[in-house]
């Protein structure tokens, strides 16, 4: 395998997506969908396969391309689509397009609504595809519940309808249905059900929902239970799956998707091309910026890049007439034969999110790659965000962690863990047994403990922290500040403090905490070292409690050693039969000038 090839895969994002492989040619081999992208791809790599065609298959790939997805189901579409279009070798094809299920609504005077897997464009509106079955009859079943569609085959024209050509049948009788085939039910309310579906088919199952959690109760009341558990798993099938898929949509052909992410050194503009409702290309590409305080917007730079794009990449769709250009921001400049348009709603809207997503992903992967070929720069990288974060004077290269523990004031201890470079050198971790404070006040004992910690680099020069986290709020920072004014500390030591309800984090003097978003890194790093303090803590905790609990007489004994103890204990069993013991008796057993010190020290008469 290639070494670019290697460091794709080791890059590959976790999420949900589908993969493509090239031969050196350039042409796709095989299309794959995935659950965990990097998980997947890298099973073709680490092992020999029992299939031959597998074998084959990894020997002649060359490169590798992937596209992000929200869901696996998602992936299944797209996979499905990309196969028909490319027809990969290493791929069992799809002989037609009997996949999966659709729902389609008719264009009569009395439309119906049926699941087919056959498509054809004639008169019918298609809605889907459905990777699971189940979801298209629940879908059904409950809008027929909902409105009385007919579900007859007759050719209810309005000539046949005014001539009573056809009879009512049992639905009708039932109240499936309201006698379409008489002209009973007006053309206008017929058409307001059709209009109610199509909201539903379209993505607004909201209504369907309700109405199953509706009638679920209900039969649930009326201890109809065997009911409500069939209504119980529809509701859970709408739910957990959106009723349709985004990246298989007929209605989105020859459609180009452009969108913009940008940080302070780039812009990274992904191109997709969709046909037939799937994409047949994904690119991202990267446009530097060499000034950080241009004021060039995401319009103009996204107009340039459409440009560019159109122009490099065009030529291989250059048969597609495309009429749309789907974009996250609106470019400065009309494209001659086509409409840029920012949707706000619906497949197409979602379209673009995939598309910001792979851009996005495309970053990261850029960052990745050069943190791997050089971690010095990612240290760096998240050190400079920590600094903008808690308003730092210098890069915290150094971070110590404080946490103490007890119990109702027994064997007290506290931790120290400290992170260089936004990592653990647990080399540097300290113990520490509380001395002198009070085991129930936890102010003084974190003074106590940022005293001897301090005092002790002081003395033997070692390298002091550029910033102090404290496991707690107010109280337990102002206990280490007050510390770090005594030594003379304040201005080369940051402390701060985080509570642990809410993540907070505290700084000296103000009374306003300081909340940090969630998925960044500055709150991550803090979070585990407090995380790592209180486990290093606790740890210790323990095995003073448990050193504590099998303590005897015996270990207070100065020159009564472990082999001595170890021997009374065997033969007498317990301190209380060593003190009820003659003279003789432990003199037999440990020698006459062992057995004084152990007869003075228990007071043996």
């Amino acid at each position: 395998m290639r070494d670019e090839l290697k460091l794709k895969i080791s890059l590959l994002p976790t999420s949900p997506g589908v993969y493509q492989y090239f031969n050196q040619e350039g042409t796709v081999i095989y299309v794959g969908k995935a659950k965990n992208l990097k998980r997947r791809v890298s099973s073709y790599f680490n092992r020999v396969h029992p299939v031959v065609r597998t074998n084959l298959l990894v020997r002649n790939i060359w490169d590798m391309k992937y596209i992000v997805v929200n869901s696996e189901e998602e992936a299944l579409d797209l996979e499905n689509s990309l196969i028909k279009e490319f027809q990969p070798r290493y791929n069992v094809l799809l002989k037609d397009d009997k996949s999966y299920p659709w729902i389609c609504v008719t264009k009569e005077m009395y439309p119906r609504v049926f699941i087919t897997r056959e498509k054809y464009t004639k008169g019918v509106k298609f809605f889907g595809p459905y990777p699971k079955t189940e979801v298209a009859h629940a879908i059904v079943d409950t809008i027929k519940q909902l409105y009385p569609i007919r579900t007859c085959r007759h050719n209810l024209t309005q000539e046949n309808v005014d001539a009573r050509k056809y009879k009512l049948c049992l639905q009708y009788h039932i109240k499936n249905c309201e006698g379409c085939c008489q002209g009973i039910v007006s053309h206008e309310t017929y058409n307001g059900y059709i209009e109610n579906v199509m909201k539903i088919l379209n993505g607004d199952t909201k209504q369907v929902s309700d109405f199953l959690m509706k009638e679920m109760m209900e039969k649930a009341q009326e201890l109809k239970f065997e009911e409500a558990e069939v209504l119980k798993r529809k509701y859970q099938l709408l739910e957990n799956y959106r009723s349709k898929s985004v990246i298989v949509n007929p209605a989105i052909h020859n459609t180009d998707v452009f969108s913009i992410v940008r940080d302070e050194s780039a812009a990274y503009v992904n191109f997709m091309h969709m046909r037939n409702g799937a994409i047949v290309q994904s690119i991202t590409v990267e446009y530097k910026i060499q000034d950080a305080g241009t004021d060039e917007t995401n319009e103009e730079i996204l107009s340039t890049a459409m440009r560019d794009i159109r122009e490099r990449y065009g030529e291989t769709y250059k048969h597609d007439k495309v009429k749309e250009i789907l974009v996250n921001v609106m470019p400065d400049f009309e494209v001659e034969g086509a409409q840029c348009v920012v949707p706000q709603r619906g497949d197409k809207r979602k379209l673009v999110a995939i598309s910001i997503k792979n851009a996005e992903q495309y970053r990261t992967d850029k960052l990745k790659r050069m943190e791997k070929l050089n971690p010095e720069q990612r240290a760096t990288r998240t050190l400079t965000t920590m600094m903008k974060d808690l308003h730092l004077k210098q890069l915290p290269r150094r971070i110590e962690c404080f946490d103490n523990s007890s119990i109702s004031g027994t064997s007290a201890v506290a931790s120290c863990v400290v992170f260089v470079n936004g990592k653990p050198s647990k080399k540097d971790y300290r113990h520490f047994n509380i001395k002198e404070a009070d085991g129930h006040d936890d102010y003084a004992q974190m003074r106590e403990v940022i005293e001897r910690r301090y005092t002790r680099l002081m003395n033997e020069n070692s390298q002091l922290p550029q910033l102090l986290v404290v496991d707690g709020g107010k109280g337990q920072l102002g206990a280490a500040v007050e510390v770090l004014d005594k030594l003379g500390l304040r201005n080369e030591i940051t402390a701060i403090g985080i509570a642990k309800r809410l993540d907070e984090i505290f700084f000296p003097g103000d009374t306003v905490p300081l909340y940090i978003d969630k998925n960044s890194e500055t709150l991550r790093i803090i979070q585990r070292l407090r995380d790592e303090a209180h486990r290093f803590g606790i740890k210790h905790h323990r095995n003073k409690r448990s050193k504590a609990q099998v303590h005897s007489q015996l270990d207070d004994i100065k020159g009564i050693g472990p082999k001595t103890r170890i021997a009374l204990l065997k033969h007498f069993k317990s301190v209380k039969r060593i003190k009820q013991a003659s003279d003789e008796e432990i003199t037999l057993v440990v020698g006459a000038a062992k057995a004084r010190l152990v007869i003075d020290a228990l007071n043996i008469s």
